[in-house]
């Protein structure tokens, strides 16, 4: 699977389609040293000094996986062959994790190039390991003969031979070669549809430029027409004079910008039109990824898709997921009822008699108008006190305050960047040393990756009882440059960004597992946002923004009223955008839920539940399935963020919210969570930080309580108090 973990909007978790062999690795190179000034390769690899390096990338991880698959066809002790096991995994997955970070971030088109062509190479190897019976006999033999003697190890076990299952190693002949296609097709459609979507954003052009908002005018392109007018010298006559526009790319950053912005409602509900009906190819992929994925799950002896998928959660069977949906839907609908009337409402008196209803591109601008009014925001007077720099002041405070370590850049030895923006982080603890490096990639460019993501280059693991190989992982971002600044500063949203993937990163960067099977953020796909969700509290906290958010040329400390205000006003439609991600589960839980006899209409399914689930109305035309990625990385694992935003507000209350900096806390969050990654059951790891009243065992599978996210949202009252516990 391509594991790199997206924001909370179109981006995600990516899913391993390849589960046995994929993880944040690294193998027999020189390690990451922040002292080496000596030429590189990209990220630290010897090999990757030009872009023809990944061929022998590939052919050296092969030729490593090649040795240690002979020396588990001995059939040593159950302790090696688990760790061998580990170290394929690592060496496959430093091509297969550099390759997807280079394809997605490189400027240079042969290094893209050669990152597709190793990326191709290594997975055609992959489903040699795979299907390969010697390691699947030897994993079933270290699980059998009860010779490991750590619970991560017999995890690891456990797991490895789960995962080779689930690629159906077990199954005749006939059947595992259905299955190893139907893998590969599904790879090659999610990989068409990213590229669709970054290939056909859609656009719309305005005239005049007047239309367009000062303030997001440097979010679009300007574009000229010609035009008739009459000369000056000689009435009568004719020229052609110029008049200016801009285009609106539809991508969903900018048409949320747009969107929330912007006055004129032609030019808005153009833009939303547009953005939610494009890329059109998308839906014979979509429809073709259903197929496979059903199929392959029906081969493996599973109703749907979804059900195959939830094997390893938490929540253990859709049933589970669908009722924890639904008991959500039936708790926040009257509240988020009220909030619609409420917006329907203030158009109503903004437009007149002449407005009929509330349509789904009023939305985002009536309640930034509610948000701005109630609370006298000014975004741009919010945004000078989030300047880039001071933002990355505050992330080196939180982690020096919770784990006592630095935060510092690092030099980085020539060949080892892919852009000359790019910083090099490490974390240094003053007793531990170093304990990981990070990239950051901060900048929108032509070409990048379009969302915000963290990626893995390395995992941690345990190579010897003294050596430890340390994680690396890059952020990737696209905060935009302003034409009039050359300081870059962060709205309020961008910030809860940063700091949600950097709580990705230090899953990564702080676990010290013995398996980089089990490293950071590989864990259960319903526990996977949890850190995330949680650090995301920091970015709202006054008592941690006063530390460093500071005004970018004045000095003054953002005022706890602007603080307040903030979070009062990302509070106002609490409801609204609950009930949102409620559905946008349930859509990718029906999408890869048990399919009908007659082919369904994936249309027609957005439509229907829209309409049960939300108060926005579907406008026939528009299709947003085909541009929601996470139901190609989470694939029936959407509900994943519902979980997480629960746990995390119990851990926030019970554990952080008295004293959010204090090193105890930090403590506890270190050695009871974040350096376990996957080696222990979620549910336990939970419990065991916070306490009973964090999970809830409901129909064999187990769901988060939701009542500390209900009372931090006030939508908790005495009628659904009872089932949030």
């Amino acid at each position: 699977m391509w594991s790199f973990i997206k924001n909370r909007q179109p981006n995600i978790h990516m899913k391993r389609l390849f589960e046995p062999f994929l993880s944040y690795r690294h193998f027999r190179t020189r390690a990451v040293d922040r002292q080496n000034t000596s030429s590189t390769g990209l990220y630290g690899f010897d090999h990757l000094k030009s872009p023809k390096g990944f061929q022998r990338f590939v052919d050296e991880a092969i030729e490593r996986s090649s040795e240690l698959i002979d020396y588990i066809s001995g059939m040593p002790s159950s302790v090696e062959i688990i760790r061998a096991m580990d170290e394929i995994s690592d060496t496959v997955c430093s091509v297969v994790d550099s390759a997807e970070l280079c394809r997605q971030t490189h400027p240079a088109r042969g290094f893209v190039e050669e990152a597709n062509k190793a990326s191709m190479k290594i997975n055609v190897y992959l489903h040699f390991l795979n299907t390969n019976h010697t390691l699947y006999n030897a994993v079933k033999k270290a699980e059998q003969d009860g010779h490991l003697l750590t619970e991560e190890a017999r995890r690891a076990a456990l797991h490895l031979r789960i995962d080779f299952e689930k690629g159906g190693i077990h199954l005749p002949s006939g059947k595992l070669d259905r299955v190893n296609q139907l893998n590969m097709d599904a790879h090659k459609l999610c990989r068409e549809y990213g590229e669709n979507i970054i290939n056909d954003p859609g656009y719309v052009d305005i005239f005049p430029a007047s239309r367009i908002p000062r303030q997001i005018q440097h979010l679009l392109k300007p574009i000229y027409r010609l035009t008739s007018g009459v000369s000056k010298e000689s009435l009568g006559s004719y020229e052609d004079e110029q008049e200016e526009g801009f285009r609106i790319m539809t991508e969903p950053r900018t048409l949320f910008s747009v969107l929330q912005l912007t006055p004129d409602e032609q030019v808005r509900k153009m833009a939303y039109l547009k953005g939610n009906s494009v890329p059109h190819a998308n839906h014979e992929v979509l429809d073709k990824l259903i197929n496979s994925r059903h199929e392959l799950a029906q081969i493996m002896g599973c109703k749907s898709y979804a059900e195959f998928v939830m094997q390893l959660n938490m929540a253990s069977s859709p049933e589970v997921v669908v009722s924890f949906l639904l008991e959500m839907s039936n708790m926040v609908k009257e509240k988020a009822d009220e909030e619609f009337n409420t917006i329907r409402n203030l158009k109503r008196d903004v437009c007149g008699q002449r407005c009929v209803d509330l349509e789904p591109w009023d939305e985002a601008y009536y309640t930034t108008m509610m948000k701005s009014s109630a609370y006298s925001l000014d975004s741009a007077v919010v945004a000078s006190y989030f300047s880039l720099p001071q933002c990355i002041e505050g992330l080196k405070l939180l982690v020096k305050s919770l784990f006592g370590a630095r935060f510092d850049s690092v030099p980085m030895a020539p060949g080892e960047s892919w852009h000359p923006d790019v910083l090099k982080m490490c974390i240094h603890h003053p007793e531990e040393g170093d304990l990981g490096f990070l990239y950051l990639d901060l900048f929108s460019r032509k070409g990048k990756y379009p969302g915000c993501a963290t990626f893995a280059i390395k995992g941690g693991r345990k190579i010897s009882e003294t050596e430890y190989q340390l994680p690396v992982m890059a952020l990737v971002f696209n905060f935009s440059r302003s034409h009039d600044s050359s300081i870059v500063r962060l709205n309020h949203g961008e910030l809860e960004t940063l700091f949600h993937e950097f709580g990705h990163a230090l899953h990564a960067l702080l676990s010290r597992t013995d398996y980089q099977h089990f490293a950071g953020t590989r864990v259960a796909l319903d526990f996977a946002e949890t850190p995330s969700n949680l650090f995301e509290y920091y970015a709202r906290d006054y008592r941690f923004l006063k530390k460093f958010a500071r005004h970018y040329s004045t000095g003054e400390v953002i005022p706890e009223k602007l603080v307040k205000s903030l979070n009062g006003a990302r509070d106002m439609f609490a409801a609204t955008e609950l009930q949102r991600q409620i559905f946008y589960s349930l859509v990718d839980q029906t999408l890869f839920g048990e399919q009908l006899s007659v082919p369904r209409d994936t249309n027609s399914i957005v439509a229907h539940l829209k309409r049960q689930h939300s108060n926005e109305k579907h406008v026939e035309g528009t299709h947003m399935h085909i541009r929601f990625s996470h139901f190609l990385t989470y694939g029936a694992g959407y509900y994943s963020y519902l979980y997480a935003k629960c746990f995390a507000a119990t851990i926030w209350k019970k554990l952080c919210q008295e004293d959010p900096l204090s090193p105890t806390t930090g403590t506890l969050l270190r050695t009871k969570l974040l350096q376990y990654g996957g080696a222990k059951e979620p549910a336990d790891l939970l419990t065991d930080l916070v306490g009973d009243g964090i999970v809830r065992y409901h129909n064999g599978g187990i769901v988060p309580d939701v009542t500390s996210c209900l009372e931090e949202m006030k939508l908790l009252d005495d009628k659904n108090r009872h089932i949030g516990k």
